[in-house]
């Protein structure tokens, strides 16, 4: 059996001629043979006089020897991080004339480590060679490559590197792919070089002892002993090669449309940082309309510092023009929502075509709550976070939900069914998900506190602790008294909203229903004493059919009760802290989102033949369209063009009018109206309408990496590999940037760093 190098320094044999120290670097080891003639051979080639009579399990349980010691050809380095012996392997290399301590007089068969002056001269003719390829441009900061880089000038052993860098990244680009991290191991653990090794050295050792990577494995037979060659700041380096290369892909078709919107999501947590998620919103040369995800976004420091780190991203690194920007939507919850809105409000100030809008994948009840940063709609909307969750983990648990609807709902068979049906699906992200929380909530309680009892033990402590904290959550009236009052309040909205979300015909004429909804908000806001009473009333009979006592919060009456000196009272505390705000926040937030710019643009969706026709083709987008003038090929003959396009579809004949602005796009005759064209391609960036069937698979796909990876397992550049697992990537292209963007590891083309 071959003999393993450890890494154990007890009680090294320092045979003569040997310059090997504790603690140095090529300080490497292996175990003395068990075999008796082996182990006799060993020990008489080392002319030790003090270890002829020890047996063989002395000297393999106590006794080392250094590699130096033996020839190359007998040691078999078959993966980069372990190396053994063959199994005839003797030690042969010794100098019996000189001083064990005289370095200068060791002779021994050895593959040449480069010094720093001879790394350095390497270095300088790599950079001379590069300095004639004609590829000077960094694709990691979203240029444009004109021409592929001249290879035939590379020497041999330049060529070799390239290769064994090229196996490094397909290697990083599978594991990212795969959302597999490159070391699951903390540093500390890895320190303690007690357990398996990283992902990443597994896979490399996978692929030479599978004989398909001649590079790799020779790389590694010509490296010195020990050496780590590719340390874990390299990996770092590497997996951010390939995200920018990768997204500098998708960066090259936003660039060739020009138009584009900025999305983004809700602030995450990555390696205990917050970072905000973007995505791009385009429509490519297929006019299919895409939402992609392009990176995180660092999201510390003050508003102007998120501002300008923001727009430095965008117009910098990614190379795209602002001024093409035709629309922006964010998602934001808790302390965020202030942040992002100014964001919103400062991009809106500088680029007016910057449209405002929501999200078409959110709906605007939940979008809406989600931005009052008060504490008890924050609780509520995260309580529905942890509900969802919940009943995900398994079906039983949404079996004993229904039993528990069943027999709030006796008598009421119908309303119980609807419940039912209702909470199969994902309820809490509904335009209507206060309604059904409000109907739902006794058996909500009831099913909540049957799992945590637990009495038949069906379920695991994590299910009944998590059954307790939402018990607690929503057994307090706080909760139930910002529930009756978003339900209330969002009640003017959900239709409106549902209508953002639906067809083309049905967001058209919700951008003309706003006028109403404001109204009715308005209202609302006139008279907030009789609105609160009512809904007050409503949650003091919901809390005491769940037998809540009705209470100020605790932490307010600690805050404030001493300070007033008189008893603060339910009712007034609740209108006043949160009635008030929340319509106060809806109203506010609608008049934003829907600026006379967004309101004009909505209109415009009359170009599309089924609302032109529902209509009866009286019809006139001219006044609409100013906003977007620059845009048009040819503004001045719009007015005709729109004239004839109405034309065509009121003289149509039995044809079916195509309904959406992606049905447009795809008619053959759209072409033969350049300005109708460019109008509809600028029209659909919109973030508020509705993405094509495939359109948020990128998101969906974002969704699902936060969903399956921890926190502490979450990397940037491997988020945006998964996230991206059907991209293209050019190995040769990643390659190129990485040489370009850390030089200094050039030094290592031809020798390895050792190991600490």
């Amino acid at each position: 059996m071959a003999f393993g190098i450890t890494q154990c320094f007890s009680l090294h044999v320092l045979v003569n001629g040997c310059s090997c120290q504790r603690g140095t670097r090529d300080y490497t080891i292996v175990v003395y043979g068990s075999h008796h003639r082996r182990c006799k051979q060993w020990v008489d080639n080392c002319h030790c006089k003090d270890l002829e009579d020890k047996t063989p399990d002395q000297l393999n349980r106590h006794y080392r020897l250094c590699v130096n010691h033996f020839e190359p050809s007998m040691i078999c380095k078959a993966s980069p991080y372990r190396t053994k012996l063959k199994d005839n392997a003797t030690p042969t290399i010794f100098d019996l004339t000189s001083h064990p301590n005289n370095p200068q007089c060791r002779q021994r068969k050895r593959i040449k480590e480069l010094s720093k002056a001879e790394a350095g001269q390497m270095k300088e003719r790599k950079k001379d060679s590069a300095d004639q390829s004609k590829t000077n441009i960094n694709y990691a900061e979203g240029q444009d490559d004109p021409e592929t880089n001249d290879t035939t000038q590379l020497t041999s052993k330049e060529k070799e590197h390239r290769e064994y860098l090229k196996s490094l990244f397909e290697v990083i680009v599978v594991l990212g792919k795969q959302n597999i991290p490159l070391n699951r191991h903390t540093k500390e653990v890895q320190e303690s070089k007690c357990l398996t090794p990283s992902n990443f050295k597994a896979l490399l050792e996978y692929r030479m002892n599978a004989g398909g990577d001649d590079a790799l494995r020779k790389r590694f037979e010509m490296s010195a002993m020990n050496a780590e060659c590719c340390t874990f700041t390299q990996q770092m380096q590497m997996m951010e090669v390939c995200e920018s290369c990768i997204r500098e892909e998708l960066l090259r078709e936003v660039r060739e449309v020009r138009f584009f919107s900025l999305v983004t999501d809700d602030v995450v947590e990555i390696s205990g940082e917050s970072h905000l998620p973007m995505f791009l919103r385009f429509l490519d040369q297929a006019n299919c309309l895409r939402e992609d995800f392009v990176g995180f976004l660092p999201f510390e420091g003050e508003d102007e510092t998120l501002m300008e780190r923001l727009l430095t991203e965008v117009t910098k690194k990614w190379g795209l023009n602002m001024d093409y920007c035709r629309g922006q939507a964010h998602f934001s919850s808790g302390v965020h929502s202030s942040k992002i809105k100014a964001i919103a409000t400062k991009l809106t100030e500088m680029y007016p075509t910057a449209v405002y809008t929501p999200r078409s994948t959110c709906a605007l009840n939940a979008s809406l709550a989600s931005g009052v940063a008060l504490t008890g709609v924050q609780i509520v909307m995260s309580t529905f976070k942890k509900i969802e969750s919940f009943f995900n983990e398994a079906s039983s648990l949404q079996l004993e939900l229904e039993n528990a609807i069943s027999i709030f709902y006796q008598g009421n068979e119908e309303k119980a069914n609807d419940l039912k049906e209702a909470c199969r699906t994902n309820w809490t992200v509904r335009h209507d998900a206060f309604e059904v929380a409000v109907d739902v909530l006794e058996s909500l309680l009831l099913c909540m506190d049957s799992v945590h009892d637990n009495e038949d033990l069906r379920w695991s402590d994590q299910v009944t602790n998590d059954a307790l904290e939402i018990s607690e959550a929503l057994a307090d009236f706080e909760f139930v008294a910002t529930l009756v009052v978003l339900k209330n309040t969002l009640s003017f909205t959900r239709a409106f909203g549902k209508n953002l979300q639906g067809p083309t015909m049905d967001v058209y004429f919700a951008a003309n229903s706003l006028t109403a909804v404001l109204h009715s908000l308005n209202e609302v806001s006139d008279n907030i004493d009789v609105y609160h009473e009512f809904w007050f009333e409503e949650a003091v009979n919901l809390a005491a059919a769940l037998e809540i006592p009705v209470k100020v919060p605790r932490l307010y009456l600690r805050k404030h009760h001493a300070e007033s000196g008189t008893e603060i009272q339910p009712e007034s505390y609740f209108k006043e802290h949160l009635t008030a705000p929340v319509v106060s926040h809806v109203i506010n937030e609608l008049n934003d989102l829907f600026s006379e710019n967004h309101l004009n643009a909505l209109r415009c969706l009359t170009l599309v033949p089924a609302v032109m026709g529902q209509l009866k083709f009286n019809t006139s987008e001219e006044n609409n369209v100013e906003m977007y003038r620059n845009d048009l090929p040819n503004a001045d003959t719009l007015p005709t063009e729109l004239h004839c396009w109405r034309v065509k579809w009121k003289h149509r004949g039995k044809v079916t009018l195509p309904s959406t602005v992606h049905e447009t796009l795809q008619l053959a005759e759209v072409k033969f109206f350049p300005n109708v064209l460019a109008f509809l391609r600028v029209l659909c960036n919109l973030p508020v309408l509705s993405l094509d069937v495939d359109g948020d698979a990128s998101r969906k796909r974002f969704q699902m990496y936060l969903e399956n990876t921890p926190d502490k397992h979450r990397s940037k550049s491997l988020a945006f590999l998964n996230i991206h697992y059907n991209a293209r990537h050019d190995l040769d292209i990643m390659v190129d940037s990485y040489i370009k963007l850390y030089p200094e590891n050039e030094s290592h083309a031809q020798v390895c760093q050792p190991v600490d």
